[in-house]
């Protein structure tokens, strides 16, 4: 028995030592293992930081593979017209990963400011007026090619022809789009006539309530283009004055510098979808009248009337820069804007 009672108290002695052994060989573990968890957790998180902040400074149009293109079809703009018929800009972008979604703003102050905030990356068809004013306000915005020319579709109607002149504005209600061609032409006419804005009463407001506002007889004038202001003609309108000699109506497309920066291949891609469109338009003239008559809802007789008034091509000439300086030192001599715009630097030079 006491053989026995002392081989027992070995054993447990022996399984004590070990025992402590391990225990021991655990507590000199367990810092190394710590150290290696905290420094794996460590880069965990340097990883997942720079993750957070390459995808943070990412582009809207990087995280959602959508391009945000304005779509106006007024005054006549054809090209936009025949563009969405055919779906070339989603043929453009797509092989590029990128959709195209059509912004519904139509007016100037609106688009630019939307190209401002990012929400739109291409203004295609804004007035020259309207990027002189998003420019003095000290706005990021680049033209990138013409748009359009088109003074004489711009016009000032009376409900009859008792205004005939400048001068029988003075104290009446005009309505129309402000920040715009159309306001220009109005500026201008009243400028000539040694008037100014405040010789009237100008009711700022888009050319559908304009035209309405004058068919209602709750506004003595209204500044009209496109559809719009063919209709009012043939209704018996009377035409005060157009665009002739006032402005040259100067529509362009816009981005941002920024834009532009950070993605050269997509206006480059833009531009390249421009020059198809027109490509389009002189292979195809009858279908190109027929979509817009369609899109427009007038006859193609009417269409085919007006198209003449308008010349698409993108090509930013000499004539355009001195157009839109002309327009600037207006703009600046009547007070539609506070600081100057030098004109040539808000043309984007593409490589």
């Amino acid at each position: 028995m006491k053989k026995w009672n002392v081989y027992a108290a070995a054993v447990l002695a022996a399984v004590g030592i070990l025992g402590g052994c391990g225990a021991k060989n655990a507590e000199s573990q367990a810092p190394a293992e710590t150290q290696a968890a905290e420094q794996s957790a460590q880069e965990s998180s340097v990883e997942e930081s720079r993750e957070t902040s390459a995808e943070e400074s990412k582009t809207e149009t990087e995280k959602n593979g959508t391009l945000s293109v304005t779509y106006v079809k007024s005054p006549l703009n054809v090209p936009s017209i025949v563009e969405q018929d055919q779906e070339i800009f989603a043929s453009v972008f797509g092989p590029m990963g990128y959709d195209v979604q059509y912004s519904d703003l139509t007016t100037g102050p609106e688009q630019t400011q939307a190209l401002a905030s990012g929400d739109i990356q291409f203004l295609n068809a804004v007035g020259a007026t309207s990027v002189i004013l998003s420019a003095s306000n000290d706005a990021d915005i680049k033209i990138m090619s013409i748009y359009s020319r088109s003074p004489k579709a711009f016009k000032l109607f009376a409900k009859d022809d008792s205004i005939k002149t400048a001068e029988d504005l003075k104290g009446k209600k005009v309505a129309g789009p402000k920040g715009t061609i159309l306001h220009e032409l109005l500026v201008s006419y009243l400028n000539n006539a040694g008037m100014t804005e405040d010789d009237i009463e100008f009711m700022a407001m888009g050319i559908p309530d304009a035209q309405a506002a004058l068919a209602g007889g709750s506004v003595d004038a209204a500044l009209l283009a496109g559809p719009t202001a063919y209709n009012m003609e043939k209704d018996g309108f009377y035409i005060v004055t157009d665009g002739e000699g006032l402005t040259e109506a100067t529509i362009v497309t816009a981005t941002s510098e920024k834009f532009y920066e950070e993605h050269p291949e997509l206006v480059k891609a833009f531009l390249t979808a421009q020059k198809q469109v027109l490509d389009e338009m002189d292979a195809d003239h009858a279908a190109a009248v027929s979509a817009t008559a369609k899109a427009t809802g007038l006859e193609e007789a009417a269409v085919e009337e007006m198209y003449g008034l308008y010349d698409f091509d993108m090509e930013i000439k000499d004539s355009d820069i001195e157009a839109m300086e002309k327009t600037e030192k207006f703009m600046e001599d009547t007070g539609m804007i506070e600081n100057p715009v030098d004109v040539a630097s808000l043309i984007l030079d593409v490589e």
